[in-house]
């Protein structure tokens, strides 16, 4: 149990650096929360015109979740899915931010890559799949946040299924306000100023 926590609490404070902020900050483009949406990750980032900017926030995402899940893999699998869902709340409620983070899609994408590499590569697939045919990068994010359970368990990968559902939840709930203007057709697409 000691394991754990530790594990937890370690991941999460992985998870919970705020590279979209910081990124934006030090680059002299403003504070990322001022700007579009306030979100903190790649998509507003991307926003701030610095394309840059916002791919490398979306690899830091990213790579926070697998090197929190690479870490505890080192312990075992358990520890593992554990780091995965510590990285990614740290990354939805940083306590840097007042618990006020990202959407966690490129986190939640980083602790797949980790977890099972085949699984991510068939999320990102859906992502790009439905961000080039629809271009709306929220939308592209729920689904493919939703399909990486179902692809998990097709797999036979049951336990990192398990774990992907109640991250899928979170991320789903984070991006509340994305599916209102998705419903209202008001969710501004890919690209849109």
């Amino acid at each position: 149990m000691p394991y754990f926590a530790v594990g937890f609490v370690i991941a999460y404070l992985l998870g919970s650096i705020p590279f979209g902020l910081l990124l934006t900050k030090f680059s002299g483009a403003g504070d990322i929360r001022d700007i579009g949406s306030g979100n903190i990750g790649a998509t507003n980032v991307l926003r701030t015109g610095r394309k840059d900017l916002a791919i490398a926030t979306l690899l830091l995402d990213a790579a926070k979740g697998s090197v929190a899940v690479l870490i505890g893999q080192y312990f075992g699998p358990d520890l593992a899915v554990i780091a995965a869902w510590g990285a990614v709340l740290g990354h939805l409620f940083p306590v840097w931010l007042k618990f006020k983070g990202g959407k966690g899609g490129a986190t939640a994408l980083g602790v797949g890559i980790a977890l099972a590499p085949i699984l991510s590569l068939y999320a990102a697939l859906t992502w790009l799949a439905v961000a080039v045919l629809l271009r709306y990068s929220s939308l592209a994010t729920l689904l493919a946040i939703a399909s990486a359970p179902v692809y998990a368990w097709i797999m036979g990968y049951h336990q990192i299924s398990e774990a992907f559902i109640p991250l899928a939840i979170l991320v789903w709930i984070k991006h509340h306000a994305n599916i209102r203007r998705l419903l209202k057709g008001e969710e501004p697409k890919i690209g849109a100023k």
